[in-house]
């Protein structure tokens, strides 16, 4: 048998709340050119000259409102899939990171001491969509790594889950227990991305935002469409669980910026969303597979002080995938046909 090893690759996380760790995280984060995609110099006196300085302190506030004492959510629901998928698979598993410790580099390490004479390393990004300031500046990182240290061993990648089965139902029925209670909409917010990052990953150059409803017009384009992808997530979790089409909708959360990004803005929603009837509020946030900053800091603490404050009487975010039994034998079922 090939000798094999398994990475789990999230986003990442500051190593403490203190300013100076965020400021590290957020620079490296932020001069991706796949997260702000404007030329070199410009991102730099942004990022360096105005939204670090100015964002670093108040970043460092909203973690501190959610670390724990094992440290940082994500890096520690993230270890704790390791050790879970650990209990299923023969092959070692590690973690890495886009942004933040520990690297690729430092997963890599990890497993050739592991497995003397690794011959494979199956990389699962912990993106369920694709979306070139996620899945994709995530893979190509790993890729960067593997060739730039001269690993000898072959790197093979898991491609998106947006709507393959094993994941569906692990979404839905980590949903369920919620939606089984009294509740007037259930919204799905996924992370949101800047317009142009859609056009620029269409693929035909002329369908994504172009072509009238075009996430249900078919296209080639939609193997690298972000909207597209979460709406196909939506509609099955809602089919999959029986949820009339006027109970759930979905909206993009997290700007950055003045440009124009997906709508509808999840905040934007929670405005409004009182005012329209709706009381009773579900969040489930899809496009994280692990809770983190943007959910339990922007959403289960933010998102619920605006949701009540227009008017809301009730307001409930569904937890990630984290560590449920049906996500890790979804992920057991792609390093397995990998």
């Amino acid at each position: 048998m090939t000798k094999r090893g398994i990475v789990l690759m999230n986003l990442g996380s500051p190593d403490s709340t203190a300013v100076k760790d965020v400021r590290r995280y957020l620079d490296e984060f932020l001069m991706d050119e796949r997260v702000i995609d404007v030329p070199y110099l410009l991102r730099l006196l942004l990022v360096k000259g105005i939204i670090v300085p100015f964002r670093s302190p108040k970043s460092a506030k909203a973690y501190a409102s959610i670390w724990t004492k094992e440290g940082s959510p994500l890096i520690v629901l993230t270890k704790q899939l390791q050790e879970a998928l650990q209990q299923q698979v023969s092959e070692p598993v590690t973690i890495a990171m886009r942004y933040g410790n520990p690297s690729p580099q430092a997963a890599y390490d990890e497993l050739m001491k592991r497995v003397p004479g690794l011959e494979e390393v199956v990389l699962v990004p912990l993106y369920p969509h694709y979306a070139m300031s996620s899945y994709e500046t995530a893979v190509e990182y790993a890729k960067e790594q593997h060739q730039k240290f001269n690993y000898p061993f072959k790197l093979t990648i898991i491609d998106p889950y947006y709507k393959e089965p094993n994941y569906i139902d692990a979404l839905a029925e980590s949903i369920k227990p919620y939606v089984d209670k009294d509740f007037d909409h259930i919204l799905f917010s996924y992370h949101g991305v800047p317009e142009r990052h859609i056009h620029k990953g269409d693929i035909t150059g002329n369908h994504c935002l172009k072509v009238e409803n075009c996430c249900a017009v078919d296209s080639p384009a939609h193997k690298q469409c972000y909207r597209h992808q979460c709406l196909v997530t939506t509609q099955l979790v809602a089919e999959k669980l029986g949820i009339p089409n006027d109970k759930f909708s979905f909206s993009f959360q997290s700007r950055l910026g003045r440009d124009e990004w997906l709508k509808p803005y999840t905040a934007k929603r929670f405005e409004e969303m009182p005012g329209e009837g709706i009381k009773k509020l579900l969040v489930a946030c899809p496009a994280f597979v692990s809770d983190c900053l943007e959910t339990l800091e922007e959403i289960a603490e933010e998102g619920k002080e605006e949701f009540l404050h227009a008017g809301g009487e009730s307001f409930e975010m569904i937890p990630c995938l984290n560590v449920h039994p049906l996500w890790v034998k979804a992920i057991v079922g792609y390093v397995t046909n990998a």
